[in-house]
């Protein structure tokens, strides 16, 4: 028999109405008596009528459990839980606003730009849960179990079937989910884990995305431009990626997931057109300076290559002709002289030309780069200017790997850091390059570990804010073209970064003070820069918008861990 309107439970919570049933739970609205605050109660009777559902009971009870120990602004609250013998009242946050599936089925399909902004609030929750030790792999991520708010925030409910990750287990011991949502391995195939909830929200977000629902008996997946040809294409990417049916072929985990989210954008072809003409205007002046150099050297060039003819025909052929042949003819030059700068650098010039650098251009590059390496003089400029671009063709172009943020800083890493090894701080580009190297110090050291169970000591975070520090400190004099744009990217992943281990630096207790200092100050230097290019201006506003939120969740951080007394 369900519980009454008007019952008043343990002394304080007041039935005021039902808000919602289950199979085996009913949720009402009580107001708490002594706080005058509503809350929502969830009642779980051990007494239902016919066989127990023991799965769903225990879902249920640790559903409650789970969410007793969760602190995230995007997940509801456990403020108490009342068993009575035969009832078990679960109370909760009471969240006023819809489901995202309300939403869709009343206004169709969603402006991607709002569904992205959703994205981002979703695998912040996801990746919150995922670094719980042990992992939280939720499971059953889907429009109806997105509640969107009056303000425009979310809330992630129904942790029914909520589980914790067993490293030891091969498969789930119960398959549940919602079909159409939940990918191939939470049916049995093998155990949940990160990867799974990755899959939910891909296919959440593409029902957002198209108002397709996956639920429905004659639903076939197709990629979300098929369906509006209007949407980005590294949105497509992105979600296709996400959506895989081998877990090996999606992101893994939502910190990579979260900066393909930030920089989806960099997938589709228009961007990358920008960025060709932008690397161009980026490299001119050092383009410049090198020309003049060439211009110097040339009569002693021409002294020892003199019976070389083919090889200078090879590196000097016409603009005009096609990017193949270019690229073939270059790599034939470097197999005639592999310690010559000038034929490694025509090939980067093509790749950027072409506005083309993924994994096939990479191997080219690399193969040939690294099996003259040992010969190179690394004394002349030419040798720091080919490094230098060749990490600024990496940090800027590459569109290998998973093509994330993170795989660009890691893949340009070793060229900026041979610019710094050098110690020839007369090198034009020498402060340029130490700034490039710290970023990707961060992520080789950080962000690549970032789901590691151990967590990093009081000293690597301080020696990370000591870096990032410097980083901010390096970047505030560049004045070359597009100045502002780069200042703006290093800006917003150095606020990612601190708010993505907000929870370690609580834990370890790094001063507050000091990493909210340098949060304010990204800030407020993105917020100082004068901009006029659409791409600078949303990264701009971007980070306008996260600071309150970031500095919000950086204060409740260390507020819960001192609650804690850890």
């Amino acid at each position: 028999m369900a519980t009454q309107i008007g019952t008043v439970i343990d002394g304080k919570y007041e039935i005021l109405k039902q808000i919602g049933k289950g199979g085996m739970s009913v949720v009402y609205l009580a107001m708490d008596r002594r706080l005058n605050k509503q809350w929502a109660v969830k009642e779980i009777r051990k007494n239902a009528r016919g066989k127990l559902n023991e799965v769903v009971v225990n879902s249920l009870l640790a559903e409650a459990n789970l969410m007793k120990r969760l602190d995230h602004p995007a997940l509801p609250r456990i403020v108490d839980i009342i068993d009575n013998g035969q009832t078990i009242y679960v109370i909760m946050d009471y969240i006023e606003g819809e489901s995202l599936e309300s939403v869709v089925k009343e206004y169709g399909a969603q402006p991607w730009e709002v569904v992205v902004e959703w994205a981002k609030q979703l695998c912040d929750a996801l990746n919150y849960l995922h670094s719980q030790k042990p992992p939280i792999i939720y499971r059953d991520m889907k429009p109806a179990n997105v509640m969107l708010k009056p303000e425009g925030n979310l809330k992630v409910i129904d942790f029914g079937i909520a589980r914790e990750y067993k490293e030891k287990n091969l498969a789930d011991t119960t398959i549940l989910g919602t079909k159409g949502y939940a990918p191939p391995e939470q049916h049995g195939a093998r155990q949940t884990d990160a990867r799974s909830d990755i899959y939910a929200l891909g296919m959440t977000l593409h029902h957002l995305l198209t108002a397709e629902d996956p639920r429905e008996p004659d639903y076939m997946y197709a990629p979300i431009r098929q369906w509006n040809p209007e949407l980005p294409g590294g949105l497509e990417r992105m979600i296709d990626k996400c959506t895989a049916l081998d877990p090996e072929d999606r992101y893994q985990n939502c910190n990579e997931l979260m900066y393909a989210l930030e920089h989806h954008e960099e997938e589709g072809e228009a961007y990358k057109k920008r960025q060709k003409r932008k690397l161009a205007a980026f490299i001119a002046a050092a383009s410049a300076a090198l020309v003049l150099m060439l211009t110097g050297i040339a009569a002693h060039a021409g002294s020892v290559y003199e019976n070389n003819k083919d090889y200078d025909q090879k590196i000097n052929i016409s603009s005009s002709t096609p990017y193949e042949t270019k690229v073939n003819t270059y790599l034939e030059a470097i197999d005639l002289f592999g310690t010559d700068f000038r034929a490694y650098r025509k090939l980067l010039d093509a790749y950027k030309d072409n506005g083309k650098f993924g994994d096939t251009e990479s191997r080219q590059f690399t193969a040939k780069y690294n099996k003259n390496k040992e010969q190179f003089d690394t004394e002349p400029t030419e040798y720091l200017d080919l490094a230098y671009e060749a990490g600024i063709t990496y940090f800027y172009l590459y569109s290998g790997g998973d093509n994330s943020f993170r795989e660009r800083v890691l893949k340009s890493y070793p060229y900026f850091q041979t610019v710094v090894e050098s110690g020839n701080k007369d090198y034009p580009y020498y402060d340029v390059s130490e700034s490039y190297q710290i970023i990707g110090d961060f992520y080789s050291r950080y962000v690549v570990n970032a789901t590691s169970v151990k967590e990093p000591t009081k000293e690597a975070y301080e020696e990370l804010l000591k870096s990032v520090q410097v980083c901010i400190d390096k970047i505030e004099d560049y004045d070359y073209d597009d100045a502002a744009y780069i200042k703006l990217t290093m800006y917003q992943e150095i606020g990612n970064l601190l708010n993505h281990h907000r929870k370690g630096f609580a834990t370890v207790k790094v001063e507050k003070k000091e990493v909210l200092r340098i949060l304010e100050t990204v800030c407020k230097k993105a917020e100082a820069l004068s901009v006029t290019q659409q791409s600078s201006m949303t990264i701009q506003d971007h980070i306008q918008n996260f600071y309150p939120e970031y500095r919000e969740n950086m204060e409740r951080s260390y507020e819960n861990t001192e609650e804690r007394g850890e």
